[in-house]
């Protein structure tokens, strides 16, 4: 079950152009893409380090 074909990744890819169009698909990846970006930079915001500025004051 975990391994995808080329058949299965086309039909996925079919799938999706149907669903959302040709014209969507760039602004959902652009979405997709700003979502990533601001969750690695959230990840890089360690909490420990707010403590610690907080220890300084």
């Amino acid at each position: 079950m975990g391994k995808f074909g080329v058949t299965e990744i086309i039909l996925i890819i079919a799938v999706i152009v149907l669903l959302f169009g040709g014209k969507k698909i760039p602004e959902l990846m652009k979405g997709i893409g700003n979502g990533i970006k601001e969750f690695k930079n959230a990840a890089k915001d360690d909490p420990t380090d707010a403590n610690k500025s907080d220890d300084k004051k």
